[in-house]
């Protein structure tokens, strides 16, 4: 029964998740490819051998198969579902090439590769929308309520009643804002402006500009996964939600996907230098645990999970990575430069190196999952 449980709460729940974002993904790219007149073959929700399917009137073949783990639009010339040109897209006739994907401008190809992504992002925009609209979007002042001793606001002079203004030269009109800063930067200094009020005129203010460290702390989220992150030592006001029209709702939700796409590339950056642990990297069994946990805790959170998801998804897939989208885009600049593809052995050599490296990473973060599940630790002690 506990296995059933687990299988439940956690695979269904990762499964329903990952089919709705890869769903949206190749939508994207389906839809710009029609608009472009290039035939689709087919439509699949994850890899292998067809589960269940149909054709529909213009000859797509909408399927499920049976590795659910990602899925694929494959398109006329297309030797697969990584959308390599086939051996026989060269001999085509004249009626055939004009529903090719590989016969297509080099514009119009950038922009089918584009749209899957460009939907990822689009869905996490409407997502955090709606959420705000009905919910609403987390929205407490700035405002320093007290100042814990002997931590970095301490350290860098901030009293309670401070407005921080900026960060970085970012603006933070929310405590939110500032979150998001001295959590992606811990041990490192960040610039801050902060308005003062004045004890003697409480209408007035100075306007003063402090140098903050954040404090470097671990800390344990409620999915179990430790991460490091930065720690300003101060109490912020009661937290607040503020419904939003439809178009603010939008603009705010637009404004949140850039700060979100920022820390992601933020981390990453972070990781490559050295400066953030490569342990807090999750795969697919951290994100099935979190699918189900978060679907538990109420539908605004998932959500907001899932557009969490859907961003880093269609930020994954815009890496210049050969097999990624990103990498085709890569192979399509450099031809727009060119005037002419880059040779096949460059591409297929490409290809090759993309595949690995998306393989290495796979395992390295599924890697990851074992050991922060202790899967790891449970075989050690069964074969110790």
């Amino acid at each position: 029964m506990e296995v059933l449980g687990f299988v439940w709460n956690y695979g269904v729940m990762f499964l329903v998740v990952l089919t709705v974002l890869v769903f949206v993904h190749e939508m994207g790219h389906f839809l710009v490819a029609r608009r472009n007149g290039v035939r689709v073959e087919v439509f699949s929700i994850g890899f292998g051998p067809e589960v269940f399917g149909r054709t529909d009137s213009s000859g797509t073949r909408w399927k499920f198969s049976l590795i659910p783990l990602g899925g694929y639009v494959k398109m006329f010339g297309d030797a697969g579902a990584a959308s390599t040109p086939s051996a026989q897209v060269a001999q085509i006739e004249a009626s055939e090439r004009a529903v090719s994907f590989h016969h297509k401008r080099v514009g119009q190809r950038m922009a089918i590769v584009a749209a899957g992504p460009a939907a990822n992002f689009l869905f996490a925009i409407l997502a955090l929308a709606f959420m705000f609209m009905i919910y609403g979007q987390p929205y407490t002042p700035p405002i320093i309520r007290e100042v814990l001793p002997e931590g970095a606001a301490a350290d860098a002079g901030m009293k309670p009643g401070d407005r921080i203004v900026s960060m970085d030269g970012r603006s933070t009109p929310r405590f939110e804002d500032v979150l998001g800063v001295i959590v992606m930067n811990p041990g490192h200094t960040v610039q801050m402006v902060v308005d003062r009020p004045d004890p003697a005129n409480p209408d007035r203010s100075d306007r003063l500009e402090l140098t903050v460290t954040p404090r470097a702390e671990q800390m344990e989220d409620r999915f179990g996964n430790i991460h490091t992150i930065g720690r300003l030592g101060v109490l912020r006001g009661n937290d607040e939600y503020r419904r939003q029209t439809p178009l603010t709702a939008l603009w705010e939700a637009c404004k949140e996907t850039v700060r979100l796409t920022e820390g992601t590339l933020d981390a990453v950056w972070q990781m490559v230098m050295g400066v953030r642990s490569t342990n807090e990297l999750g795969g697919p069994i951290r994100i099935a645990q979190m699918s189900g946990q978060v679907a538990q805790t109420g539908f605004v959170t998932m959500i907001w999970f899932v557009a969490v998801l859907s961003i880093n998804l269609g930020l994954i897939n815009l890496f210049p990575i050969p097999m990624l989208d990103g990498g085709h885009l890569l192979y399509y600049a450099v031809e727009a430069v060119r005037g002419r593809p880059l040779g096949e052995r460059a591409q297929e050599y490409g290809f090759r190196v993309g595949l690995a490296l998306v393989l290495t990473l796979m395992v390295f973060a599924t890697w990851n999952d074992l050991v922060q599940l202790r899967v790891v630790d449970f075989f050690k002690g069964v074969l110790s």
